[in-house]
């Protein structure tokens, strides 16, 4: 299905400011026509500051309304870059998230 350059690449006019929400909905609208469903995430925010803690429910209840996952289907983490890097000099955020799925008609549970 293509990865997120090959799927909405930085170069088309229509992808710059574009909301990531609208990216993620498109992509998990692709592997649910492929026959996938989505079990689960796990997120991992990696930032210095702002700190998360104060805004983590927000988000993660943003992610479920998007994936339409209920809460303990979710899970998001931060982390700092311990002062090491572009993250933990605070010159940059990352964030990475696995995404459990599974193949209907392949399910066997």
């Amino acid at each position: 299905m293509g990865d997120i350059g090959e799927l909405f690449p930085d170069t088309a006019e229509e992808n710059r400011g574009r909301d990531s929400a609208d990216m993620l909905t498109e992509a998990l609208s692709r592997a649910r026509q492929s026959g996938f469903r989505l079990v689960n995430l796990d997120c991992i925010v990696h930032l210095e500051r702002p700190k998360l803690s104060l805004h983590k429910q927000k988000i993660i209840e943003r992610i479920e309304t998007i994936v339409g996952l209920p809460p303990f289907r979710v899970g998001l983490k931060a982390k700092t870059g311990e002062q090491v890097d572009a993250v933990g000099r605070g010159e940059a955020i990352m964030a990475q998230c696995v995404a459990l799925m599974y193949r209907e008609d392949q399910a066997s549970y």
